[in-house]
């Protein structure tokens, strides 16, 4: 390798080339580029505070502190004794292009410190063309980014000294009020993009916290309903091979037939285990006893009530037997609504109703708002989210929301194909109900 490619790998060659490239990026290249100052945004944090009438003429005031400074830097201007207005018009035509064209508009003021320098009095800095050069650096650093408002400043510098002589003296209180104006522009920028960053960080975290729980609650979903189909798929293969022999002499024709009902059923059961083992955790071990039904919610509100929820369930409608899918989907709707209750409405009560229709199960959970000293505890929207993946798969209707006296309520129905003959279902009395009924039972909290 020769020493020339050496000294062009090197870092610090690198570095210098970046610097001429950001140079030449934010201040050489489309310098008359047309970039319009767009009005302030008006759903911001301050403009929508003000009243609507006001708000078609705040979002310009931007504009209008810019013009008003270039009003004062011409008329900064008639401090000379002669050309006044075009010492004063000029740096301000500047100040004013930073509206449209902010590159073009830097370049300019610096020509304009000639010009003035020329036909003035009070030399190179004279006060309109320091205010304009002080004014236009900022507003183009504003518009811009920190990086363009080092190299405005950096050839400012070197500008003034050089038209001066090399005597830095005469641009030194120029380029120390730039300064300070200056780095005031940058840490604001900086603060403001950090900030629009965590934001979309934010967003982008939400998003797929969002669809983490989602997945988690479909393969929870799945591994439940996993027993439910199972076992009809092991009962209709074990009917199926029980069949031939209930018939004396069946023919081959049906005997082939269950063979092949069986068979079916067992591959359709051996591939359901096969994609359930894809969407089980490692660590998960399938559950000894079976999946609850609604006939199991005497239980869990039991359970509830040891923990202090004062609860109530409510029955209309004549009970029957529905879809263990539907019983599963409603047990652990039920379930996860007085989770919620207790975490979210410490002390309050709790009231539970089902609802039996021609169409389907009707299912309210409401509870009231919080009472007592103990704080409800923050959640994440996980239940929520497993509520509306059930009633989806089951193609129902939910809607959850808080009630008018600060409480919460969750409301489904659950659609249920109308069937040849229902079975009526024993409560827990030992009552059969086969007309519309309505159970009411209640209980206090330990």
């Amino acid at each position: 390798m020769t020493e020339t490619q050496t000294k062009t790998s090197s870092p610090e060659f690198r570095a210098a080339a970046g610097a001429i490239d950001g140079l030449r990026e934010d201040l050489l290249r489309n310098v008359f580029a047309y970039r319009p100052l767009p009005p302030l945004n008006p759903d911001g944090r301050l403009v929508r505070r003000l009243p609507e009438g006001m708000r078609g003429i705040v979002v310009w005031a931007p504009h209008a502190l810019v013009l008003f400074a270039a009003f004062l830097v011409m008329m900064a201007g008639f401090s000379e004794w002669r050309f006044r207005l075009l010492v004063g018009l000029v740096p301000a035509i500047a100040v004013a292009m930073t509206l449209v064209r902010p590159v073009a508009a830097f370049w300019t003021s610096m020509l304009a410190a000639v010009f003035c320098a020329v036909l003035g009095s009070e030399g190179l800095w004279g006060p309109s063309a320091f205010g304009a050069q002080v004014v236009v650096m900022v507003v183009v650093a504003a518009r811009t980014r920190p990086r363009t408002a080092a190299w405005m400043w950096l050839l400012t510098l070197l500008f003034g000294v050089a038209l001066e002589g090399g005597d830095p003296s005469i641009t030194a209180p120029l380029a120390t009020l730039s300064a300070f104006a200056l780095l005031i522009v940058a840490v604001v920028q900086i603060r403001r993009d950090a900030e629009r960053e965590v934001t979309v960080q934010r967003t982008v975290t939400a998003v797929e916290r969002d669809r983490r729980t989602l997945l988690e609650e479909r393969t929870t979903i799945a591994r439940e309903l996993h027993d439910v189909v199972a076992h009809h798929m092991s009962v209709v293969a074990i009917q199926a091979e029980a069949a031939p022999y209930r018939v004396e002499n069946p023919p081959p024709e049906l005997e082939q037939a269950f063979v092949t009902i069986r068979e079916n059923a067992v591959a359709a059961l051996t591939e359901l285990r096969r994609v359930l083992g894809v969407v089980r955790a490692e660590d998960y071990e399938a559950p000894d006893a079976p999946q609850p039904t609604l006939a199991a919610l005497d239980g869990l509100l039991d359970n509830v009530r040891e923990t202090g929820l004062e609860t109530e369930k409510v029955i209309t409608g004549a009970v029957r037997e529905l879809p263990q899918g539907v019983e599963l989907s409603a047990y652990r709707i039920v379930q996860e609504a007085l989770s919620n209750s207790l975490r979210h409405a410490p002390g309050a009560s709790a009231r539970v109703e089902l609802g039996y229709v021609l169409g389907g199960l009707g299912l309210r959970v409401v509870n009231g708002p919080p009472r007592g000293l103990v704080k409800p505890s923050p959640g994440a929207g996980h239940g929520i989210t497993g509520m509306r993946e059930r009633v989806a798969m089951l193609n129902g209707e939910m809607t959850a929301g808080t009630t008018a006296d600060g409480g919460y309520e969750v409301a489904v129905f659950l659609p249920v194909p109308l069937s040849a003959g229902p079975e009526p279902r024993e409560t827990a009395g030992g009552a059969v109900d086969d007309a519309d009924t309505v159970v009411v039972e209640r209980g206090g909290g330990a």
